[in-house]
């Protein structure tokens, strides 16, 4: 509860002169990067956890049942994905590990069963995706220490903004890349994302996670229509990993987002193009490996198929809802 609601000689604004004021809707863009940025990087960690689980069922060639997924960083953005991700069902605190330069920090989640090192070329070799939640002044070192120890189905998803997305890839060596882009846009409800000091009650709010949706943002936020296509095709490239069938491929995705109320479905050319469908002639043979820095620099099959079907996007909406719909009680304070 805060004891200062209400209380306006107590509140963050008080001691301000007029000069520092003007800057206090910085306050709401850092809460609505934090929150979106978060809820977006959750909502493909329950994807890829969904199809990992149907691989495993569908072929015996999955490398092991749970997603393993690492963090490089374990600031305000490393800790708070993952208290996100340990509140929702799905997650293991045993598939979640965190290499940062001071482990000792971060006793909470180690108490939890999340293992905590300073070791990021360790870290690269075991998960599936990486989230790269550092500094840009970090950033160059730890490309460095990433460079060429990269498995080629390790899924790399960069929180840090300033390194434009094929820099990024030129520093990691490699190519398996997700990183949002944001934009601000002027708006009147901005000061929602300052409701809660809490980063899983404001993913609880129902206004918040709705203006927080990848393909219908507001509040202030805009994220590249080309990122829940990306994220779609690094979905894909799982399947393709273990050299699952492309008709089985594109059965597993429309299940994925699979509901009563729609029978519009993905088919082969909603992924690729009818030249390379056309080569697609035996059932058992794997899409083609997706290049995803293409998939978020260029207009694809994918992006241009889900601009226009309100239905597929109505559905993918609906399992970005669902993510969250059983978090936890809310334990720990978004802002420290």
């Amino acid at each position: 509860m805060d004891l200062t609601f209400n209380l306006n000689s107590l509140g963050f604004e008080a001691g301000l002169i007029d000069g520092e004021k003007e800057l206090t809707f910085l306050r709401s863009r850092s809460a609505v990067l934090t929150v979106s940025g978060c809820g977006h990087a959750v909502f493909l960690c329950r994807l890829a956890t969904i199809v990992r689980d149907k691989l495993r069922h569908l072929t015996s060639k999955s490398r092991h049942p749970g997603l393993n997924l690492g963090i490089t960083g374990g600031g305000h953005i490393g800790k708070q994905l993952t208290k996100v991700l340990l509140s929702l069902p799905g997650f293991k605190p045993s598939n979640i590990s965190i290499s940062t330069r001071r482990p000792e920090t971060l006793q909470e989640f180690s108490k939890s069963g999340v293992e905590c090192y300073f070791d990021n070329r360790r870290l690269a070799a075991w998960a599936d995706i990486l989230f790269l939640c550092v500094l840009p002044s970090h950033l160059p070192r730890v490309c460095a220490e990433l460079h060429s120890q990269l498995p080629a189905h390790c899924l790399v998803y960069s929180f840090t903004t300033a390194v434009p997305l094929h820099r990024l890839a030129r520093l990691l060596g490699h190519s398996f890349v997700l990183k949002p882009h944001y934009d601000f846009v002027a708006c009147d409800s901005a000061l929602m994302w300052l409701r809660h000091s809490q980063m899983m009650t404001a993913l609880k709010d129902e206004e918040v996670l709705t203006a927080s949706c990848p393909l219908s943002m507001s509040g202030g936020l805009s994220l590249d229509q080309r990122w829940v296509p990306a994220v779609l095709y690094s979905l894909l490239n799982m399947c393709t990993a273990e050299r699952l069938g492309f008709n089985q491929a594109v059965q597993l995705l429309n299940e994925l987002f699979q509901t009563k109320h729609s029978s519009k479905t993905f088919t082969c050319q909603s992924f690729v193009n009818s030249s390379c469908a056309a080569t697609l002639t035996d059932s058992g043979e794997p899409f083609p490996w997706i290049n995803l820095i293409d998939a978020q620099t260029k207009q694809t099959p994918l992006s241009s198929c889900l601009m226009g079907s309100k239905v597929l996007q109505d559905c993918i909406s609906a399992v970005y809802y669902k993510t969250f719909s059983g978090m936890s009680p809310a334990k720990n304070e978004m802002q420290e």
